[in-house]
């Protein structure tokens, strides 16, 4: 239907061209006579001349309409057309498909608004750039954060921080860092992330800011209540004592009516025993004390690192060599899981030193299990070396998870309560991380360095 007109045209002058030179080749060989021959000759030029001009102007039809296409002008209603152009019913296809462009443009446009407003109204800062720090998004939050109105290049970015851009550009995909910036005099901290991503063969980077200075402040304001609470506490625990005992120790030293002191002969050796008792009591909570504030000071003066190659199957050695005469008879397994060509760069006598700890704590927890066992495993990953103690045991209690890397928090009558945050703060030294896992019959604590 679409190209009927134009076949029976194109067909028509087809067939008048043939006709016409069948003619002339009639004209000129049979019945030879110039005068036909000139005119039938003429006549045939020129119906070729036509047929060139008709194609020609059919050919300009589809190209203005293209033409008007790519332009971004989605009607067809500038290219000139009749009820007998033979491509009418085309346009009405092309008006079809026009409509349909100009519905998908709309939705995307809305779409797109719709997104825009999204980036616009988080939180989060959005910054979106070429390798060559060129801006494409640069959203509000952003711009509050920072506080920059326009950014074009991230070259800008250098005044609030020199090398910021740089920064922000040699950031890895999925890296996260903490930047500290100073903007009219206060502190702000922002966690930053990094993703690429590539749109139309073009790599772009997209970093996202959230200040998480107001978090940080409220997690320190926390961690130092607990701490104060657990100073308060043990403190309270020493003290209270001592003072009763000092009072009941004067109370038999002095007169109760006139508050003078005995006399030497009045001083029995019941007076004696119970002062002496009094004496070694005050003593014994005054040394410990003292040991708790030197447990403390051991958790602010940890040493420096000395970074070596460890290799790690070795150190687990070492380690459940310590444990297997304290532990024996105790029914207790010992395993480790270790490929020898794993290696850290680490301090070796400060990771045995958490790996001790972890060990003994994990020891601690197997009470009345079954078939009980500790198992210390690494392997690498993603360019880290991941070390786990795990156990069998009964468990972390949910409400005590966020409380055991607490300084001096202890759920054990003997406990100094220092061990797993010292050696929370000894991975930390390392460049490391240490989290932990728990539930009934399962609990694994893991070190990331």
């Amino acid at each position: 239907m679409v190209s009927r007109r134009y076949f029976y045209n194109l067909t028509i002058r087809l067939v008048l061209i043939s006709l016409t030179c069948f003619l002339l080749c009639l004209s000129f060989f049979i019945y030879p006579n110039y005068s036909v021959i000139i005119i039938l000759f003429a006549l045939f030029l020129y119906q070729v001349v036509m047929l060139v001009r008709y194609l020609n102007r059919i050919n300009k039809k589809l190209e203005n309409f293209f033409l008007f296409y790519l332009s971004g002008d989605v009607t067809s209603s500038n290219v000139k057309r009749t009820q007998q152009d033979e491509f009418s019913p085309l346009y009405m296809y092309f008006d079809l498909l026009n409509d349909k462009l100009e519905q998908a443009r709309l939705k995307n446009e809305i779409q797109n608004n719709y997104f825009k407003t999204i980036v616009d109204e988080t939180a989060v800062g959005l910054i979106s750039f070429k390798a060559d720090g060129s801006v494409d998004l640069f959203n509000e939050a952003a711009k509050k954060m920072l506080g920059i109105q326009v950014l074009r290049n991230l070259r800008k970015l250098n005044n609030i921080k020199e090398g910021f851009s740089e920064m922000l550009i040699n950031m890895e995909s999925n890296d996260r860092k903490l930047i500290s910036l100073i903007l009219e005099g206060e502190l702000i901290q922002l966690a930053t992330k990094k993703v690429k991503f590539k749109a139309m063969d073009e790599e772009l980077h997209l970093v996202s800011f959230q200040n998480i200075k107001p978090e940080l402040e409220e997690r320190e304001i926390e961690s130092w209540q607990r701490l104060i609470r657990v100073l308060t506490h043990e403190i309270m625990n020493s003290m209270t004592p001592i003072v009763t005992l000092v009072g009941t120790i004067v109370k038999k030293l002095r007169r109760k009516e006139t508050n003078t002191l005995i006399e030497t002969k009045e001083v029995t050796p019941e007076i004696v025993e119970k002062t002496v008792k009094g004496l070694d009591l005050i003593d014994s909570r005054g040394k410990g004390l003292i040991t708790f504030v030197q447990n403390y000071r051991s958790i602010t003066r940890l040493p420096k690192p000395d970074f070596q190659i460890v290799n790690v199957k070795d150190l687990f050695t070492r380690v459940m060599q310590l444990f297997e005469n304290q532990l024996d008879g105790s029914g207790i397994e010992l395993r480790i899981s270790c490929h020898p060509s794993v290696f850290i760069n680490a301090d070796g006598s400060l990771l045995e030193q958490v790996l001790i700890n972890l060990v003994k704590n994990a020891t601690e927890a197997l009470d009345e299990i079954d078939i009980p066992f500790v198992e210390l495993s690494a392997h690498s990953a993603q360019e880290q070396v991941v070390i786990q103690v795990s156990d069998n045991g009964r468990g972390i209690p949910p409400e005590l998870m966020e409380d055991i890397f607490v300084l001096f928090f202890t759920t054990k009558q003997s406990g100094s309560g220092i061990g797993l945050s010292l050696s929370r703060q000894i991975i930390r030294l390392h460049g490391g991380s240490m989290t932990v896992q728990s539930s009934p019959g399962s609990t694994i604590f893991t070190i990331r360095i």
